[in-house]
This record gives C-alpha cells, structure tokens and sequence, in this order.
C-alpha cells in the first residue's frame, strides 16, 4: 500500500516534469499571507517597497521612508524586512540599513517598536508595521528607547536634540559617532 502511494506521486511529478516545465514549488502558509498582505499594501506616499532579490524572494525585501515632517523631514531611511515561514504567527524581523540618531533605533539598526515585539498578533500585517515605522519618524518615543543618549537628549533639551538630528542626517558626527548623509 505504501509503495503504490510513492508509486502515484512519481508518476504524477514525471507528468508535471513532462510538459518541460520545472516542478513548482509549494509555497508555505506564511508566503501565502505574505502575498496577500503585499498585494493589499497601502503604503502612505513617504514610503516605498522594494525586493532586493527579486519578485520571486517575497520573505526579504526593503521598505524606504522619506518622512515629509517632523524632526526627519527630508530624510531617507531604509528598513530590512526578514520575513520567517512561520509568518503571520512570528512577527517580521526589521532592521534600520540607514544609520540614524533616534531614540527608537539603535545604531546597529534595531528598531524599537512593539508591534514587532509583545504586541504582535497574526491579525497584523504589514502595512500595519510601515506605518508604525512611519509614525516613529513624526513622533520619536523617549520612554520607551533603544537608543538612550538619542532618548535623554529629547526629553531634556529637544532643541539640541533637533541639531543633533539635523547633523547627523547631513553626514556628521554626533558625540563620538558618524553617521553618513541620509538626505
């Protein structure tokens, strides 16, 4: 019995083999979701989507943000999106590529956000993590940081703070670190 059953799913690769085409490639329940999410994006007009490694590479692409107000209007900042086959239960893995001084990301480019974190559900999707992405770069949070020194200069000085990030989007250092041109 067993035997016939291998037997049947030979014959039926050989077939699917037989028309010239390579076999395709079942996609997971989570590329599935990702799929749908990416074709129902509603990406706000600062932010774009790209796939590094092509259309067929759905579980990696890159998100760019151009915020057009708060402290980084006129900067452009690009988000790694590490997506896992276990997506929607596994919340996405995102990394800032662009070095940036803000509370909310650190300079290795982690980004803290709690959707991405506790607050994940499966019934978030992408789109959702964008806009949250978004929204750090109108509002930086000083409670809740990553970057702690970004964070105190916020809270206590946020003129300074305002220099700072301006300095360092221009290409600049900011106390010991440089941070390369983002606008």
């Amino acid at each position: 019995m067993i035997k016939l059953f291998k037997v049947k799913e030979k014959q039926r690769e050989l077939a699917e083999n037989a028309n010239g085409k390579p076999p395709v490639k079942k996609q997971s329940a989570g590329e599935l979701r990702l799929h749908k999410d990416i074709s129902e994006l509603n990406l706000p007009k600062t932010c774009s989507i790209s796939f590094p490694n092509g259309k067929d590479d759905l579980m990696n692409f890159e998100v760019t943000i151009r915020p057009d107000e708060g402290y980084y209007t006129g900067g452009t900042f690009v988000f790694s999106f590490d997506i896992s086959p276990m997506y929607p239960h596994e919340a996405p893995k995102v990394k800032c590529k662009t070095k940036v001084y803000h509370p909310n990301i650190d300079l290795e480019g982690n980004v803290c956000l709690n959707i991405l974190r506790e607050d994940w559900k499966p019934v978030l999707n992408i789109n959702t993590i964008i806009y949250g992405l978004s929204h750090l770069f109108t509002e930086p949070n000083h409670e809740d940081p990553l970057n702690h020194d970004a964070a105190a200069v916020l809270r206590d000085n946020p003129k300074i703070f305002v220099s700072n990030v301006r300095r360092a989007m221009s290409g600049g250092y900011v106390g010991q670190t440089y941070f390369q041109r983002c606008m």
